[in-house]
């Protein structure tokens, strides 16, 4: 009996993919076309499906284990390309879904480490290092001539005037190489981006749907190094106040990394869409669940989203060097000078007590929107999965937040205040994967799906 039952799956799978090569016969179809079905055939889960099956028998009696690779969906039917079927974004079968899938997550990863360093840059003060720029980049100094004449740029600049006057060559070959090695980080990471594009093009991997998405994402990412540029100039500016230290405008700062964060989302949700074209599913009671889930995940999403671009202007405007005392803010609990600014609406922006204020309050908000929503979905029917991620969610928001009070308290060291941003970026990829997840499944699949789970 165990013999048979090993050896069943293996004759089911050779009569189907020679049922589909007499199929494709009859149909006048060239061998190539009969060789690529049977390909789709066997790789689009069909043996997976009834090796799964048969080793379902080998599990305790009366107790069912879901796992986490039941997230591939990929193959739940064999009609592909039927009008009730999943539109892939890749052409050319698992083995090209794959390699797309590993090029756009490298592409998300190397986004991710853009931000972090970017974050070291903004925190070690050497965002404004390069006076000029060029969108092709430029070689970096040398020679000790070439590194003087980049020094007596960056002493005509009002940071130096400012803050950093004496400043030593050695000094200032750090914050050089910190803002060149952002930049080039940037532009090696567009090389690494359109090359495997052009290649996957060429190998006609790569729908016109996907195609549209992926050169939005690099033309937005292109634009990114301007908007960088544009950043930094305001910065290069003389402030309006004497008593003023230079720095770059909050509202540009915002803009930079919010265009980042948006990058970086749309890699990860394409990504994850090549290779999950369907959420994990049980039953229909399961979709029901993940329907309920989506519809509180949004505006959770939305408050974490507006909380991480608070955060760049609390980095714009220095206000973490401000009332560094928690949970009060000195000696009071709402400063006195909140609203001082002129028209009422700069406050939110600029001023200094209200930038840190409302990243106290928002962050707050957060936290108590997590934990609400976990409390919300703890008793729904709902994928492991989906519950898997909602308590990662939780725990990460718990961390940033300690993250957020401790950085405040040590008036934002370069380590925590690092991992105070990666945090802020974690926890959103958490809530995009969170997301994706409880996605609608396909018609196709939805009519494939119990009432509720089978126990075995």
């Amino acid at each position: 009996m165990l013999f048979r039952s090993r050896l069943t799956p293996f004759l089911l799978l050779k009569s189907s993919r020679k049922a589909l090569c007499n199929l494709s016969q009859t149909t006048s179809c060239d061998s190539v076309v009969c060789e690529e079905a049977c390909g789709r055939l066997f790789s689009a889960g069909i043996a997976r499906t009834i090796l799964h099956s048969s080793r379902s028998h080998t599990t305790s009696k009366g107790h069912y284990a879901p796992s986490w690779r039941n997230m591939c969906t990929i193959p739940s039917s064999v009609k592909m390309e039927s009008k009730e079927g999943l539109k892939l974004l890749v052409n050319g079968g698992p083995r090209a879904q794959k390699a797309v899938g590993i090029w756009i997550f490298g592409s998300a990863a190397w986004v991710f480490s853009m931000v972090i360093l970017g974050g070291i840059t903004r925190l070690t003060k050497s965002g404004l290092s390069m006076t000029d720029w060029k969108f092709t980049g430029q070689l970096p100094p040398l020679s000790d001539d070439e590194w003087l004449l980049e020094f007596e740029k960056y002493k005509q600049s009002p940071e130096y005037k400012r803050v950093n006057r004496g400043m030593s060559i050695e000094d200032f070959k750090f914050i050089y190489w910190m803002e060149y090695a952002h930049r080039m980080w940037g532009r090696a990471l567009g090389i690494m981006f359109a090359l495997p594009f052009s290649y996957f093009l060429r190998k006609g991997y790569i729908t016109l749907r996907l195609g549209l998405k992926l050169s939005a994402l690099f033309a937005l990412g292109a634009g990114q190094g301007l908007i960088g540029w544009w950043m930094v100039k305001s910065g290069l500016e003389e402030p309006v106040s004497e008593y003023a230290q230079p720095r770059v405008s909050p509202y540009r700062l915002a803009a930079h990394l919010t265009s980042a964060f948006a990058i970086y989302c749309g890699l990860l949700w394409t990504g994850l869409s090549v290779v999950l074209p369907d959420p994990p599913a049980e039953s229909l009671a399961c979709v029901k669940g993940a329907a309920k889930v989506r519809r509180l995940a949004l505006p959770v999403s939305l408050v974490v989203g507006i909380t991480a671009i608070s955060g760049a202007f609390v980095a714009g405007n220095d206000a973490g060097h401000a009332y560094n005392t928690f949970p009060k803010m000195g000696e009071t609990w709402i400063p006195e000078d909140v609203l001082d600014m002129k028209p009422l609406i700069r406050n939110f922006f600029e001023n200094t007590s209200m930038v840190q204020f409302d990243h106290r309050i928002l962050a707050t908000t957060t936290l108590v929107s997590i934990g609400s929503f976990w409390w919300l979905t703890r008793k729904l029917d709902i994928h492991p999965a989906v519950r898997s991620l909602i308590g990662s969610v939780v725990g990460m928001a718990a961390v940033q937040v300690t993250l957020g009070i401790s950085t405040l308290l040590s008036y934002v060291p370069v380590s925590l205040g690092t991992a105070h941003q990666a945090g802020a970026l974690t926890l959103l990829t958490l809530m995009i994967l969170l997301n994706h997840t409880v996605r609608r499944p396909s018609p196709s699949l939805l009519k494939t799906l119990p009432q509720v789970a089978k126990v075995i």
